[in-house]
Parts: C-alpha cells; structure tokens; sequence
C-alpha cells in the first residue's frame, strides 16, 4: 500500500527541510529535493533554495526586495544541487547577490537578487481585484481532485505544504471542462506554521509564486496542462517584495498574460494578503507546447 502524501504542518516540515541548505563553504550550500516529487526539480524549489543561498550571506537587517532568475536546464530530482554565491556589492542601503545552482558541474538556474535596509517613503497601491470570493467560499483542492480521480496520481503521492484553492478552474482539469477566462485568481497560503524569520517567509513565497503563475497564459484560451492541451516550462521568473507579509497567512494570487506567442507565454501576477495590502508582484515567461491527446 502506497504511503499517503504529507499535507498540512508535516508538509510543511518538509518544506522547511527542503529550504534548510546544508553550509559547505565561505559562499557556497547545498541543497536536496524532497524524496518523493516530481519528475524533475520543481522550479519555485530551485528558486527558494537560491534565495536562502543568497539571504544566509546578507546581513539580515536588510530584506530580499526583488529576484531574477533563469532556468537553464532541468533539475534531477536525485542529485543534490550545489548553490554558489557571489557577493556582487554591499553598499550602505542596498546589498546584491548572485546564486547560480549547479548539477553534474552544469548551472540548472541562475539568479541575481537585490536586499535593502528599511527605509520611509512614498506608498501607494493599486486596489486588490473586487467581487473575489474568499478562501472559505472556494473550493479547495480535495474537493477538487475529487472530481478528477486520474489526477490523483501524482497529487496522492507528492507532499503539498501549500493550501492553494483555485477561484477558476485549475489548468490541470480535462480538456473542454476549462472556459476562457482573462484572469486567473488562486488563494494561497502555507498550510502549517512557519518560524518568524522574514527570509524564510520569502523564501515560501517565492516556492509559492511558481505554482500557477504560468497557467493563467493557458486560461485566456481556456487550455489546460497534459494531453489534449500543452505542456510547457519556466523559462525565467522574477519577483518584487512590496511590503511585509506571513508566507503562512491567506493572499490572494491575482495573475493574468499580456501577450502569447512563439511558443512562449508571458505570464504577471500581483499578491494581495486577506486584508487588502499587495505584498508581492511576479512576471514569469514560459515555453508552451501543444501536444496531442
């Protein structure tokens, strides 16, 4: 009998495991990949791990304002992934890394990241999106799966730390059962209680913000992931922290696509936490692909 997928707290955990890089040098760490996972190295996970690479070399009185990464190669699931860190400037306010990860000698992903000491200034937002139903009010997704048991596969077996519940219908639902919509909305939140280092909480929100980034390039045409539809991958993503946030708190992932073509989407998302405040945005390109059913 096949040993149940870890959710909530032991998820988790095993999150926090995940981002606990093991210190092997003045500037380099190494990471794994949970036991049980994907075919390949999930991208917000390589992204995350970079991130603590990068923050654990920064004095921690200055927080992560913003990321870009590559991703140049696929991950193996079943090689541990060496983080080298390049301390390009500390300056009086701001702080610049650059994290490359690398498998069998080769980078999989590459990333430059920018931390800042606090400082006052100007502050406005633009307003989160109106008539959004709250995380109560949508489905979640057990309810979810449950109308789609083929899909529980993989989700049966891979341990979910985050409580993501789709406004819409999720991208991975059987082709024809996905109407076109411009936007894609999902709640997100970590599914157990995280320690209070703000590093961390970014280093979770950063895992999080490749989730469903990608899908909303393929909810415009009312396309879905997998046979009949497309198959794609992260090709390079980037994230601004605006204001301080709980990774393990409700937001609200708010994203939608402004251009496909030439076999890639352009994906932008922006977060706002339950109480209206926009803590985060993302742009991400990906390369979509149809395939046959």
């Amino acid at each position: 009998m096949t040993e149940a997928a870890a959710v909530g707290q032991a998820a988790v955990d095993q999150l926090l495991q995940v981002l606990d890089l093991e210190h092997t040098g003045e500037m380099t760490f190494q990471g794994m990949s949970p036991p049980i996972g994907l075919q390949r190295v999930y991208g917000g996970q390589v992204a995350g791990q970079a991130l603590v690479a990068a923050g654990r070399t920064v004095a921690p009185e200055r927080f992560v304002h913003s990321l870009h990464g590559y991703f140049v190669r696929a991950g193996d699931v079943a090689e541990p992934i060496e983080y080298q860190v390049e301390n390009v400037r500390d300056g009086r306010s701001f702080s610049v890394r650059r994290a490359v990860a690398l498998q069998h000698g080769k980078p999989i992903f590459f990333m430059s990241a920018s931390f800042q000491r606090f400082e006052e200034g100007l502050d406005h937002q633009t307003p989160t999106p109106p008539d959004v139903p709250l995380p109560d009010d949508v489905p979640t997704m057990t309810d979810r799966l449950a109308r789609y048991p083929e899909r529980l596969g993989i989700w049966g077996k891979i341990p979910r730390p985050m409580d993501v519940r789709y406004v819409g219908e999720p991208g991975w639902v059987r082709p024809g059962d996905r109407p076109a919509d411009l936007h894609q909305r999902v709640w997100m939140r970590i599914d157990g209680k995280l320690p209070d280092d703000p590093l961390l909480h970014a280093c979770a929100l950063t895992y999080a913000s490749d989730l469903t980034l990608l899908d909303s390039v393929l909810s415009v045409h009312g396309e879905v992931w997998g046979p009949g539809g497309v198959v794609g991958a992260s090709l390079d993503h980037a994230l601004w922290f605006h204001r301080p946030f709980r990774a393990d708190e409700w937001f609200l992932y708010d994203c939608d696509s402004p251009s496909a073509s030439g076999a890639r989407g352009l994906a932008t998302g922006r977060m706002f936490t339950a109480d209206g405040r926009h803590i985060a945005s993302a742009v991400q390109e990906g390369l979509l692909r149809r395939v046959g059913s």
